[in-house]
């Protein structure tokens, strides 16, 4: 674990009847860094980020995100972690532009909102209500709302998935000034190219489990990260 860290995921459970998508899962995201989660569907990403941003309850185990645990945190703590979940949490009816100023009301030192919308492009469909967006669309929305309020600590669940290589080069730029800001970003995707390019710090899980994390550049060593990654969760499935 690193010594200084943002996110502790510490043996974490989380059970849905007879499926464990969280088994005793460890690993943590240092202060001020890009930390990349990877593993395939179902291996738990998505559950830890909900269980981070206290959506979901751990069974077992613990998560503490800047200190405190997300599910008895006060709204001052929650107003310092901004979220992008996979799907779902945009209100339908509203246009981007008018979400966006409602959510940056909310905080005392906002993002202003046209500056950010002409970073990620929604300048372009800022009239649209949010229903008729495409699905990259949405995410360039999602991931507006999410940074919006200047948080310590960002949680983005799989924020490229969708976009055009344009789209995912002005995320990739932007999460770049942000953690160059010294917000914690913590990233899942199912994208190679994607972790080497952004991570300074690796979490690869699989059935639940953590297979190994670390820094970057330690976890892949000499080889390839992709094919570190088909090694461990091949391994975790036999």
């Amino acid at each position: 674990m690193p010594t200084t860290a943002a996110v502790t995921v510490e043996g974490l459970v989380r059970r849905f009847g007879a499926l464990v998508a969280a088994d005793e899962m460890s690993w943590a995201a240092p202060l001020g860094a890009v930390t990349a989660v990877l593993g395939p569907n179902g291996a738990g990403k998505s559950t830890a980020v909900e269980c981070a941003v206290g959506l979901q309850r751990p069974d077992g185990g613990s998560v503490r995100v800047l200190g405190a645990d997300p599910w008895r945190s006060p709204a001052e703590h929650r107003a310092r972690v901004g979220v992008m979940l996979q799907s779902g949490g945009l209100p339908t009816g509203t246009t981007p532009l008018r979400l966006l100023r409602h959510l940056a009301s909310l905080y005392a030192d906002p993002v202003p909102v046209d500056e950010l919308a002409g970073r990620l492009g929604i300048d372009r469909f800022a009239g649209t209500t949010v229903r008729r967006l495409s699905g990259g669309q949405r995410q360039r929305v999602a991931l507006a709302a999410a940074l919006v309020g200047r948080p310590d600590v960002v949680f983005l669940d799989e924020p490229t998935a969708g976009l055009d290589p344009h789209g995912r080069l002005d995320v990739h730029e932007l999460l770049e000034e942000v953690r160059s800001e010294g917000t914690t970003v913590v990233v899942t995707t199912h994208s190679f190219e994607e972790a080497e390019r952004l991570a300074d710090h690796l979490v690869i899980v699989s059935e639940g489990r953590t297979m190994a994390q670390g820094p970057s550049a330690e976890v892949v060593g000499a080889g390839s990260l992709e094919t570190l990654y088909f090694e461990l969760t091949r391994r975790a499935t036999r």
